[in-house]
C-alpha cells in the first residue's frame, strides 16, 4: 500500500475514535496510556497553554522564537486546518505522514492490548508526546484542548502554564458561567509553577487567582506590550526587555497574546533563554493559518476561525480596517452547539450578503442560520461548504470582499480550496532518518 492510502487509513481510524467517543474529559485513560508507554510526556519540559480565545495564536509565538532561539521544540495545538499534520510540529515543521502512520500502529497495537481505549483527542495527544520524545526536543508548548483541568495535555511537566483569556464557550462541558469555565481552565495550574495570567474578566480573574493560590502557583500578570520607536516594547519579569518588535500576525487582539507569550518566555528564561534578536526573528516570522488571513486580493478573501461570541467581537473590531468599505459577502457554518445567533447578530450589520453552509457532523443546520439572518440580508443556503464558498467567489466582484467565519473547520476548506489542497507546512525530518530518530 502506498503511504498515502496507509496515511488515508490511520486518519479513518482516528477519525472513528472521534466519531464513537467525542469528548470525555477525564484523565484516568491518559494517565494508565502514558505509564503504559514508559511516560514520553515527561521526557520534556513543556510551556502549557489555555484559553477560550487566542491560546492557539500565543502557543504559535512561543514555538516561533524558541525555535529562532535555536531550541528544538515541539508544538502541539488543535484542531487542523488542512491536514492532520498540522497538529504536531517541530521546529515549525509537521509530523511526517510516514510517521503518523507508524507510530499510530504501534501505538494502537499496544493499548489495544492493554485494553486502554483512548478519545481521538487523547490519542492525537499521546502521538504527540510519544513523537516530541523519539525526536528530543527541548522543550514542548503544548495547546490545551477542552478547558484544562481534565484535558489530556494536563498530564504533560509544565515550567510556565498560562491562561490567554476566559470566555463563553463549550457550555456543555465547562459550565455555563464564567467563574464555572475559569475554574475549569484554572486546572492546569501546578504547584510551584508560574501561571500566566492573560487580560480575564474580573470574574474569572478571581477564579484563576484563588485556584492558583490554593494550589501554591505563583501568578504573573502578562505584562504589556507597547509602542515605542522602531516597533513594539516589552519588559517583564526577571529583567527581561525586548524591543523592535514587529507581529507578524494581524490584529489589533495579537498584542495581548503576545504579552501572555512574552511573559511566559521571560519565566522560562532561566532555563531557555531567548536574546532579543531571537524574540524579534520569532515575532516577525511566525505563522498561525486561519486568523484573520487574507487567501485572495481580487476579491479580497478574509478568513477568521472565531467560533464564539468573545471571538466575533475581536474579529468585527478590525473589520474596518481590513475591509475598508468593500461590499461584504459572508460565508458562514458554525457548530450546533455554539452561541451562533449572538456570533450572526455580531456580524450582520458588517456584510451585504450571506451564504449560509454546514461543516462537520456537529454543524448547524444552515436553514436555521439563514433564518436568522433572512429579515435582515439577502441569504443563500448552500449546504456543501465548498460549492458554498464557490458561489460566495462567483457572486463578488473584484473589488469586493468574502469574508469567511464561523468556524475553523470552514476556514480549512477555504485553504483546501483556495490554496489547492497544498499542505501549510513543510513536513520535518531529521537528516536520513524519515524523521524518527533521537537527536544526540
Amino acid at each position: 500500500m502506498s503511504v498515502r492510502g496507509a496515511y488515508e487509513e490511520t486518519l479513518a481510524y482516528l477519525t472513528g475514535l472521534e466519531v464513537s467517543a467525542g469528548w470525555d474529559l477525564k484523565l484516568e485513560r491518559m494517565q494508565a496510556a502514558f505509564a503504559r508507554r514508559g511516560h514520553p510526556e515527561a521526557r520534556f519540559p513543556a510551556i502549557h497553554v489555555a484559553g477560550t480565545n487566542g491560546k492557539g495564536s500565543a502557543a504559535a509565538m512561543l514555538d516561533a522564537v524558541l525555535t529562532a532561539a535555536g531550541y528544538r521544540t515541539g508544538l502541539y495545538t488543535s484542531p487542523h486546518l488542512v491536514d492532520f499534520t498540522e497538529r504536531i510540529r517541530a521546529g515549525g515543521r509537521t509530523i511526517p505522514r510516514a510517521t503518523v502512520v507508524e507510530l499510530v500502529a504501534e501505538l494502537r497495537a499496544d493499548l489495544e492490548a492493554a485494553r486502554i481505549a483512548l478519545t481521538h483527542f487523547e490519542f492525537a495527544t499521546l502521538l504527540a508526546c510519544e513523537w516530541f520524545a523519539r525526536i528530543g526536543v527541548d522543550i514542548g508548548v503544548i495547546e490545551v484542548g477542552l478547558g484544562g483541568r481534565l484535558d489530556a495535555t494536563n498530564l504533560v511537566r509544565p515550567i510556565v502554564t498560562a491562561i490567554t483569556s476566559v470566555a463563553l464557550d463549550h457550555e456543555e462541558y465547562l459550565g455555563s458561567d464564567l467563574p464555572s469555565i475559569a475554574a475549569e481552565k484554572a486546572g492546569i495550574a501546578k504547584p510551584e509553577v508560574p501561571l500566566v495570567v492573560g487580560r480575564l474578566p474580573a470574574e474569572a480573574d478571581a477564579v484563576v487567582v484563588a485556584h492558583a493560590r490554593a494550589v501554591g502557583a505563583p501568578v504573573v500578570r502578562a505584562c504589556v506590550v507597547v509602542d515605542a520607536a522602531g516597533g513594539l516594547a516589552f519588559q517583564g519579569p526577571l529583567g527581561a526587555e525586548w524591543n523592535g518588535i514587529h507581529l507578524a500576525l494581524p490584529g489589533a487582539f495579537q498584542r495581548d497574546n503576545a504579552a501572555v507569550a512574552l511573559t511566559a518566555l521571560a519565566l522560562a528564561g532561566p532555563r531557555f533563554p531567548c536574546p532579543g534578536a531571537a524574540v524579534r526573528l520569532g515575532l516577525e516570522a511566525v505563522r498561525w493559518p486561519g486568523r484573520l488571513a487574507t487567501l485572495r486580493r481580487a476579491p479580497l478573501v478574509v478568513a477568521d476561525g472565531a467560533h464564539n461570541p468573545a471571538g466575533v467581537a475581536a474579529l468585527v473590531r478590525e473589520l474596518p480596517s481590513v475591509l475598508g468599505d468593500r461590499m461584504v459577502t459572508l460565508v458562514f457554518a458554525v457548530m450546533a452547539d455554539k452561541a451562533w445567533a449572538a456570533m450572526l447578530d455580531t456580524l450582520v450589520p458588517h456584510v451585504a450578503r450571506a451564504v449560509a453552509t454546514r461543516v462537520g457532523r456537529r454543524g448547524l443546520d444552515p436553514e436555521r442560520a439563514a433564518a436568522r439572518l433572512a429579515a435582515r440580508r439577502p441569504v443563500e443556503v448552500v449546504p456543501e461548504p465548498e460549492a458554498a464558498l464557490r458561489a460566495a467567489l462567483a457572486g463578488a466582484g473584484p473589488a469586493d470582499a468574502v469574508l469567511i467565519a464561523g468556524s475553523l473547520f470552514l476556514v480549512g476548506e477555504a485553504y483546501k480550496l483556495i490554496g489547492g489542497d497544498r499542505p501549510l507546512f513543510e513536513p520535518w525530518q531529521a537528516p536520513g532518518t524519515g524523521g524518527t530518530e533521537p537527536r544526540p
